[in-house]
């Protein structure tokens, strides 16, 4: 959620920028830790008075992942791929520096890190750029040789937009602005695609919803998509968002506030449509994503004197 709160003044910061000296950027490090600030404590169970609310019997106690992915930085904004063992995340070294600010850090974007038995490998950044350009990328979405992710960089419709990339040769390239149709006509947030591709969930506050942000659906027409439907079985007029599709199709994970925080919900799918949604965790627990075990992945955000100090990737195993 923290790549949500992107303001526009990224847009205003990136745009008529044909090209940026290089002395004005910083090389980009994987050494994550270097870039947060000196004496900043890693936050551990010990040290938080919030902590998530398991609310379900069909997971163990939720927990951070290790050091391979946490640090005493944000995480955010996690993808697992359905084996479990690659994980994409947002990543920038203080939760407190306003986003304009983080563009030039040469840390701040999306990571990843690969899982070898129970350990996580130390991250390393996802490059989505050329040498010369600004952008600040977030909420990737993978599959299979394809990325989608959120993006505040020239070529914009819109502040933050959805843009693609492909892998090729083990890097991803070929990044483009998804177009007009989902970023202006649709104005889509944050999304997951069903296995088949054929099939965009997305958060949006676009008219015609129920209020707040609502979880909508497009599908794939060729090469455009169809006017988005509201899910109207899950949304409110609160804030329902950061869907999450199954792999089976069955249920649809999300982020709802519950109790004054984000928290986790999940609807299944029956023969009437989508049930009524059932609270999962909660208390500073969003932004859902599963493998295919059924482990949950989330962002867990630590709070101190109402300020949000850091942001932890977690994860809630499914019970055998």
């Amino acid at each position: 959620m923290l790549l949500g709160m992107i303001c526009v003044l990224v847009a205003g910061a990136i745009s008529g920028c044909s090209s940026v000296p290089k002395s004005a950027l910083k090389s980009v490090q994987n050494n994550r830790p270097s870039a947060i600030p000196t004496g900043r404590e890693k936050m551990t169970a010990g040290s938080d008075s919030l902590p998530p609310i398991l609310h379900s019997s069909e997971y163990s106690i939720p927990e951070p992942l290790g050091g391979g992915v946490n640090t005493p930085g944000g995480e955010d904004s996690a993808f697992i791929l359905p084996d479990g063992k690659t994980l994409y995340f947002f990543f920038t070294p203080d939760v407190s520096v306003p986003a304009e600010k983080q563009l030039l850090d040469g840390v701040t974007g999306i990571w990843r890190s690969g899982k070898d038995g129970n350990t996580w490998s130390e991250a390393e950044r996802v490059v989505l750029e050329g040498k010369n350009e600004l952008a600040l990328d977030g909420a990737a979405f993978v599959g299979g040789d394809e990325m989608w992710f959120a993006s505040a960089r020239k070529g914009n419709y819109r502040g933050v937009d959805i843009w693609r990339a492909v892998l090729k040769g083990g890097h991803w390239t070929d990044w483009r602005n998804a177009g007009r149709q989902l970023n202006v006509d649709y104005e889509a947030g944050e999304f997951h695609f069903s296995p088949d591709g054929g099939q965009m969930y997305f958060h949006s506050a676009r008219t015609g919803g129920k209020g707040g942000l609502d979880i909508w659906v497009t599908r794939r027409s060729g090469t455009e998509w169809t006017v988005p439907e509201n899910i109207s079985a899950v949304n409110t007029e609160g804030d329902e968002g950061w869907p999450f599709l199954t792999e089976d199709g069955r249920a649809l994970w999300f982020t709802r506030t519950y109790m004054g925080s984000p928290a986790i919900f999940r609807s299944t799918k029956t023969e009437e449509g989508w049930s009524e949604p059932e609270l999962i965790i909660s208390q500073f627990a969003g932004e859902p994503s599963l493998d295919s075990e059924g482990n949950i992945y989330f962002t867990h955000h630590y709070f101190r004197d109402r300020k949000m100090i850091e942001a932890d990737i977690f994860v809630a195993r499914r019970r055998g």
